[in-house]
């Protein structure tokens, strides 16, 4: 609203406009990154193992989101001591130039370890500027909201979120069409960091536009901003059961949720499913942008049923879907797998070796079975035995040999790549479309129920640090902890108990302890 109380709708489509596009920009850069992390292992992690060259690479992906906690509390003190445009002025350049850097990198073959070095350093910076831009967001459009369209206004910043990763899929995608698979490898993948530099400009020119939030332009005149938010955060009356139950009950699960439905399907599709990475990305994009709207759509009706009740209804289905949703995926993706796995299930006899996934190289036929079988995402059960043997429905090759096992298995029906005339790719769009919804679900209203949790004098410090430690840890090393289950259990599924164990926390917690605040003043 405005200063005198009316709404101004002009002004609020500029602040709603500057913070969403601000955060599609934000979000494009990090996803970047995840969308290119298999590529990026290889360029900047060589090794003779694929998988280990992905995990170091989804390790680095993890720091980004590690130090996210960091920037909550640096930014947060800023944005409660100085103002929320200013602050996240400088988030959105801090991101924008740690992205644009990543694509001037020597890589490995150039730099050697000063090239994953200087890697590590600008995804520690994308994640600190990160951890101040959400809450910036978040905080100004809900500061400018009517008290009734609060959930809808801030849905807004959910939905960017969305719209980030949609963005990052289709650049990625198109760069990759428009040159051979050599040229993108080579140089090709530069190209989506450096576009940052351009869309940097766009939000900076827009969002110099804004003035100040009129809740903290209240509180400067009346010289009640905080002296240090951080120590306040932790005295203020009750905050302290505030910030656990905004970390484990909201951030936590709404973001192994929203994470599952981007970068594990991502690489579900192309590792386990074995479809080629521009069709999987293909059907995201198109899965995701039909259920972007969504966030919208949920954030708008929390304004009306409440914020806590959809939360929950968001949790409770995504525990008792994803498991159905991904089988639907893995079936319509490569129907031939899915049928090979029932009637030829895979069995692994070994001694109990020592298999560590991020070896650049294995010495023991039994680590080096393991490794081919992660490598190749096929499910299988394991036997103790004395010597290594691979059993593949009646027939079975004794010791490790990699042309033995892929005969084996290929003359078993286990197709090395997914066949594009066998897919459905309507089943998988909907798959994907529907993992979108339940995010949408938890998500969309998220920025207005942390919103309304704090006090305005350590608003921004007090939301900021369990939201990006919830989302930090819990949903930053999703990507890693889930692949680094399937490796160790042999199930090309079993990675989602990670989400779901998450997600069930989070509903215990919020059902419990999280408070309905959707008709909050928020001065």
């Amino acid at each position: 609203m405005s200063d005198t109380g009316e709404v101004d709708i002009k002004r609020d489509r500029l602040v709603i406009t500057a913070s969403a596009l601000g955060t599609i920009f934000e979000w494009y850069d990090f996803f970047v990154y995840g969308i290119l992390g298999a590529l990026i292992g290889k360029l900047f992690f060589p090794s003779d193992n694929p998988t280990a060259a992905t995990l170091a690479s989804l390790a680095v992906f993890g720091a980004g989101f590690g130090v996210r906690p960091l920037g909550a509390i640096l930014f947060g003190y800023f944005g409660d001591r100085i103002g929320r445009k200013y602050t996240f002025l400088v988030t959105i350049t801090l991101m924008g130039g740690a992205t644009a850097a990543i694509g001037l990198l020597p890589t490995f073959a150039t730099a050697g370890v000063w090239a994953a070095a200087l890697l590590l350093l600008l995804r520690c910076l994308q994640g600190l500027a990160l951890g101040g831009e959400y809450g910036g967001a978040a905080i100004y459009v809900a500061e400018h909201a009517p008290k009734n369209k609060r959930g809808q206004y801030t849905s807004w910043i959910q939905a960017s979120v969305g719209g980030g990763f949609l963005l990052a899929v289709v650049v990625v995608l198109a760069t990759r069409t428009s040159m051979s698979t050599e040229e993108f490898e080579a140089w090709g993948w530069r190209v989506p960091f450096l576009l940052s530099i351009l869309l940097l400009a766009i939000s900076l020119y827009i969002r110099l536009k804004l003035s100040e939030s009129p809740v903290f332009k209240a509180m400067k005149e009346a010289g009640t901003t905080s002296k240090n938010p951080f120590v306040d955060s932790l005295r203020y009356p009750g905050n302290i059961k505030r910030i656990m139950v905004a970390m484990f009950g909201v951030a936590a699960g709404l973001t192994v949720i929203y994470y599952t439905s981007q970068f594990y399907t991502l690489y579900f599709l192309t590792g386990t499913a074995r479809v080629p990475e521009t069709d999987a990305l293909l059907y995201m994009a198109v899965g995701a942008l039909i259920a972007v709207p969504l966030y919208v759509a949920f954030g708008w009706v929390s304004d009306t049923v409440g914020r806590k009740r959809i939360l929950l209804t968001g949790y409770a289905l995504s525990m008792l879907l994803t498991f159905p949703l991904f089988y639907m995926m893995a079936d319509a993706a490569n129907p031939a797998l899915s049928q090979a796995t029932k009637t030829s299930p895979v069995t692994l006899v070994a001694p109990d070796c020592e298999f560590n996934v991020f070896a650049a190289k294995h010495e023991t036929e039994c680590a080096k079975a393991l490794n081919f079988l992660s490598k190749r995402g096929i499910s299988y059960a394991k036997e103790d035995g004395s010597a290594v043997a691979l059993k593949v429905g009646s027939a079975e090759v004794t010791g490790f040999d990699e042309k033995a096992y892929v005969a084996t298995l290929e003359a078993a029906g286990y197709p090395d790549k997914s066949d594009p005339d066998a897919r459905n790719p309507l089943l998988i769009i909907l798959a994907v479309a529907s993992l979108v919804a339940l995010s949408a679900m938890t998500y969309g209203q998220v920025a207005a129920i942390l919103v309304e949790m704090f006090p305005a004098k350590i608003r921004y410090t007090s939301m900021s640090i369990p939201y990006h430690i919830g989302t930090g840890y819990f949903g930053g090393f999703l990507p890693l902890i889930s692949q680094y289950i399937v490796v160790k259990t042999g199930g090309a599924f079993n990675g989602l108990w990670y989400g779901v164990g998450v997600t069930a926390m989070a509903f215990v917690v919020s059902a419990i302890w999280l408070e309905e605040n959707r008709h909050k003043e928020l001065d």
